[in-house]
This record gives structure tokens, sequence and C-alpha cells, in this order.
């Protein structure tokens, strides 16, 4: 998906941080929470990263307040095209931007932009997690070479909006955050309909609401719409991402094995699924997952 040139980044917003990397660089596949848990899994848990967290060997965060990327860089959808740091600063910008329309009284959420580890309010953090959101301090927290692991490692097709899907998800994880339904995550974390799936397969909806609006939400400052209409090329890039980050197809090449008792995201078809209702529709009240007894 492509930014208009003659939208404005704003970065207000965002904050970004260097650091050293945290213990290797690869998936961590470990057991916790009763069961086995892939700590990359991509849009990981979004609810409290501190109960992943804490169970990673302890990191090095020395210097993990150290400069980061130069934000300067990003001043308009041109850049947003070209550097991924400004793409994913973008993308927040138009995912408030949808979310101010449809929520009454939406507030935006930080972005931190890291490099292999970092101090949040749920607990410190290394890239292995994956994005991920901490409903402690309000903040989506992105080191965008997670995107090279989604590609490499998860098998995802790339492309724009397969990293804009990720960043939309986990704005959806706030947009749960201000219901008031992000919680429900913690109380049935596993199984393949427990509150953990529901939480991840409402979030992948929401951000498939916010494609459907995209390209026809206006920036208020520029009055120029964020992004350029998705074409089919883009829409197979966000399913690709949906696809290769489901718990069943990470389970079987980590494993090979399918263990639905400890799903914590959801299958790929689900995921797929629940993104595609929300493109479909734009309707966010289409995405209760949690009022349904066919998560797909």
């Amino acid at each position: 998906m492509t930014f208009n040139e003659g939208m404005r980044i704003d970065t207000s917003t965002t904050s970004t941080s260097g650091g050293g990397r945290g213990p290797g660089r690869g998936i961590a596949i470990g057991g916790g929470l009763g069961g086995l848990v892939i700590v990359v899994v991509a849009l990981l848990l979004g609810v409290d990263p501190s109960s992943v967290m804490s169970q990673q060997p302890q990191l090095d965060t020395q210097g993990v307040d150290a400069q980061g990327f130069d934000l300067s860089q990003c001043q308009t959808g041109e850049d947003a095209n070209e550097i991924v740091q400004c793409r994913v600063v973008a993308t927040g910008n138009s995912v408030d931007g949808v979310w101010a329309q449809l929520m009454p009284g939406y507030t935006r959420p930080a972005i931190r932009l890291f490099s292999g580890s970092v101090n949040t309010g749920c607990g410190p953090a290394s890239s292995e997690v994956g994005p991920f959101y901490c409903p402690v301090d309000q903040t989506a927290y992105f080191d965008t070479d997670f995107f090279d692991v989604l590609v490499d490692q998860f098998g995802s097709s790339g492309g724009p909006l397969a990293q804009e899907y990720v960043v939309a998800h986990e704005f959806g994880h706030h947009v749960q955050n201000l219901e008031g339904v992000l919680g429900r995550a913690q109380r049935d974390p596993k199984g393949a309909t427990g509150a953990g799936v529901r939480t991840e397969l409402q979030a992948d909806c929401y951000a498939g609401v916010w494609a459907h609006h995209a390209a026809i939400t206006r920036q208020e400052s520029t009055g120029v719409p964020f992004l350029e209409p998705l074409s089919d090329r883009d829409i197979a890039d966000a399913l690709s991402a949906a696809s290769a980050v489901g718990d069943d197809r990470i389970q079987q090449s980590a494993t090979g094995r399918v263990s639905p008792e400890s799903w914590t995201h959801g299958s790929s078809e689900q995921r797929q699924k629940w993104f595609t209702i929300g493109y479909q529709t734009g309707d966010p009240a289409r995405c209760d997952t949690f009022a349904t007894n066919n998560l797909g």
C-alpha cells in the first residue's frame, strides 16, 4: 500500500532508542504459561508482555536509551514509501485517523521504535518478543528488523501492507484497551477457543477495518488521503502475513506437530478470515470475536 506523497508524517507521539542486542536474534521458542509459547509469534500477546518477558533470560539493557533512528528523516508520504521506520510511523498516523472517526473518545497510543532491547511499562523486552503493545504505558513497540524475520523465517511474502498490517494489529490492541476488553486474554490465555485467541483475532479484524477505511480517510492537517487505494497485491501481502503467523503454521514448523490446546493467536485460516471480515465490512461491530462460537 502506497502513501500519498502529499501527506505529512506526524512524529509527535513517536520515540526511538538504540541498544544492544538481547540474547540471540533468532526466534525464541520455549516453555511457559503452561504450554508451548512461541515468543515471537509475530504480533505477540499485545496484552501484557511482562507475562512472557518475565520468563525470558535477563536482558542486558545497558544502553537501551541510546540514540536510535533519526525521526527527522520522516517528513512526507514519500519518506514512508522509502524508509521502513517512517512507514511504521505513517501507518500509525493513518490508523489514528481511521479510529478517531470510528470510535468516540479515541486517544492516540505512543510508538516506540527500538533496536535489540528496550525498557517498557510492562518490563524489559528484546527483539525476540516481536512487535507488541503494552497497556501500562499505552505504547506500541516495534523493532523493524522483525519484518525481515516475517519474510525469512515465517515465510510471509513481505510487501508494505504486510508491515502495515502488523502496525494496525498492535493499534487494534490499543483500541481493545480503550474498550476495556484487552484484559480478557489473561483470564483464559490458551486454547483454540480461549480468550487469548479471541483477543488476537479481534485485533486482526480491527486491522482489516483500518485497511477498509485507509484510502478514504483524509489527514486533517493536509486534507489528502493518507494512502492510495489498495491493490489486489496489497491484500495478498496482508493475508500472507496473517497466514505466516498462525499458531498452527508456526507450531508445525517448530515442532512438527500442531497443539490447538496451547494456541494463543489462532490458526492461519482464522487470522486470514478475521482480517478479511474487517476489511470487507469496515465495521468494528463485526469484529466481536468474544460473542461467536464460529471463530473459523
